[in-house]
């Protein structure tokens, strides 16, 4: 590791009075504000990496927000997806939490007027995004915490909501929506207000990714493929499947990350079917172990890489070495459809085709979106594709995720694999530097 580090070096800030750190934040050792560690900081620059300015990367992704609303003539958006509001604003409040009790909001208008309702009516958690102009109390209207009064505080917001509109839509009264308690959406139909399919809006617009987006990727994964260096070089046989996982989740917070959306691990025979969590297996000898990071790290995004290791004193057997060979075929050979304008439809029906005894016990997805988690657009294999859901063509700067699971129905093991690429002008970019078991390719 490069002895150099930041904070022996720091920027000035615009005013000349406020250090900052490489990524445009304030460098305040007591700051609210979450990010990055020093250590990823460090690696970063020992890896040669850029680092993304979060202040212009909060102020392209509302501009690109505010014009997706405009574009579709409506006069706003109210968000409650954790995920949505993060992406609007960059702020985060107990993110797991608010995802099943929706304590928070954000509502965006056409002009880019934004207020953030949080867990209490102050902007503790907000204030250092100048691009949120208010912060609210008084969004929660789930039964948990209203009981049998949610109907009269989702029309209390509703009000909040329709006062907005007024004011910064006057004459509009088109509103999109991504999730919301059923009160709520009553209570908001109720005052006049049209609402639309927010998620839409959202997930097409977060989709597609500028500069510093894809820097902010480019840093998450990284970091991600650090922390399964880390992994990778504990795990073996006698271990628990639990212990080699929680050396990820370590990794992952030590570096600033934020939590890990799954827990999809599994050794020998529990990595057949695909979908078993880890839990408290003890791995043997000369087996396979497979993962899906599926983490939330640096800079809240998404890293969602899939490794399949070889553990054990002796050689891959004939049937290892032959799955993991197919599934790494798989994930080559179908990446080279992907390219600027390349229809999705192209891609499902395109590429490398798994054997037929593997078709059973496919992926749920050939390729997906990524950015802040796993995002649209979702492009299915052939028997599972429907007609006129993804009528839509790859676009620079979208960010997908390349599967393959390869394992026989009732087989003793199965292999998954999987890498982060960029759609580029001219190609794509793989984003995934993690290497492959040269054991399991021999």
């Amino acid at each position: 590791m490069s002895e150099q580090s930041y904070s022996h070096s720091r920027k000035i800030g615009p005013k000349g009075d406020v250090p900052l750190r490489p990524d445009g934040t304030p460098d305040d050792n007591d700051r609210v504000e979450i990010g990055p560690t020093q250590l990823a900081f460090d690696e970063w620059a020992e890896a040669g990496l850029e680092i993304p300015n979060l202040p212009k990367m909060r102020e392209q992704r509302l501009a690109r927000l505010a014009k997706a609303l405009r574009d579709r003539g409506y006069g706003g958006i109210l968000l409650f997806d954790p995920l949505n509001v993060r992406f609007a604003s960059d702020t985060t409040n107990m993110q797991l939490w608010a995802a099943h009790n929706p304590f928070r909001a954000c509502f965006v208008s056409a002009d880019g007027y934004m207020v953030i309702w949080d867990f209490k009516n102050e902007d503790l958690l907000t204030a250092y995004n100048p691009l949120v102009k208010e912060t609210r109390g008084g969004a929660s209207f789930f039964y948990f915490v209203k009981g049998d009064k949610t109907e009269h505080y989702a029309k209390k917001f509703a009000g909040e909501i329709e006062e907005l509109m007024r004011d910064h839509s006057p004459g509009n009264r088109r509103l999109a929506v991504d999730k919301i308690q059923i009160q709520g959406l009553r209570a908001l139909e109720a005052l006049g207000l049209e609402i639309f399919e927010g998620e839409e809006v959202t997930e097409k617009t977060r989709a597609v990714k500028q500069d510093e987006e894809i820097k902010a990727l480019k840093c998450a994964v990284h970091a991600c493929e650090m922390s399964m260096y880390e992994m990778q070089h504990m795990a073996r046989p006698g271990l628990t499947e639990n212990d080699v996982w929680a050396v990820l989740q370590a990794e992952n917070i030590r570096r600033g990350g934020e939590w890990i959306e799954t827990r999809i691990l599994a050794s020998g025979p529990r990595s057949n079917p695909w979908f078993q969590e880890c839990g408290p297996r003890v791995i043997g000898n000369n087996e396979l172990l497979a993962f899906d990071t599926d983490m939330i790290g640096c800079f809240g995004m998404c890293s969602d890489i899939s490794r399949t290791w070889f553990l054990g004193d002796g050689t891959p057997t004939d049937e290892q070495k032959h799955l993991y060979q197919h599934a790494f075929t798989h994930i080559q050979e179908n990446m080279k459809l992907l390219g600027p304008g390349v229809p999705f439809k192209d891609i499902v029906h395109g590429g490398h085709l798994l054997a037929p005894e593997y078709l059973s016990s496919r992926y749920s997805v050939k390729m997906h979106g990524v950015g802040l988690c796993d995002e649209w657009p979702h492009i299915a294999y052939p028997q599972d594709y429907d007609e006129g859901a993804f009528e839509y063509v790859c676009e620079p700067g979208m960010v997908l995720c390349v599967e393959a699971y390869v394992g026989a129905e009732g087989g003793k093991e199965g292999v998954k694999l999987e890498d982060q690429v960029v759609i580029t002008e001219n190609g794509f970019e793989n984003m995934t530097n993690y290497p492959f078991e040269e054991i399991l390719l021999d």
